[in-house]
């Protein structure tokens, strides 16, 4: 596997774990779990265009993100439907006027873990081990 890509990864999952911890805050936290998903999947599918040697966007969109893979990795349609609803958080979530639920978070979470078990899969690589506790 490509340096970069081993990067992309890295970021990939730091995202994924943060949604993970935020989604059981309390006060509960759902903007900040769905913007944390939606990076995570983002940073995936750029990993796997980047082992691909393909340029890599500047682009959120996951659609279009995912549309240049599809020639290589078909299996990645599996995903589509899920790429709209994460779409929505890259970037207005961020802002006031616009809110998610707890329920949308709910979501999010699963779909980015499609996500990201699918681009895992395509890239060899198994699921880490938990930390060990102290």
């Amino acid at each position: 596997m490509r340096k970069a890509t081993r990067e992309w990864v890295k970021k990939a999952e730091d995202d994924h774990h943060t949604a993970i911890f935020v989604a059981g805050a309390v006060p509960p936290r759902p903007d900040q779990v769905c913007y944390h998903c939606q990076q995570a999947a983002e940073k995936y599918l750029k990993a796997l265009l980047e082992e691909l040697g393909h340029l890599v966007p500047k682009t959120h969109d996951l659609v279009h993100l995912t549309s240049l893979l599809l020639p290589q990795h078909p299996g990645l349609k599996s995903v589509g439907r899920g790429l709209p609803v994460l779409n929505r958080y890259g970037v207005s979530i961020r802002y006031p006027g616009d809110n998610t639920t707890k329920r949308q978070a709910a979501s999010a979470l699963r779909w980015a873990a499609r996500v990201r078990a699918a681009c895992r899969a395509i890239l060899g690589l198994r699921e880490p081990r938990p930390p060990k506790s102290p």
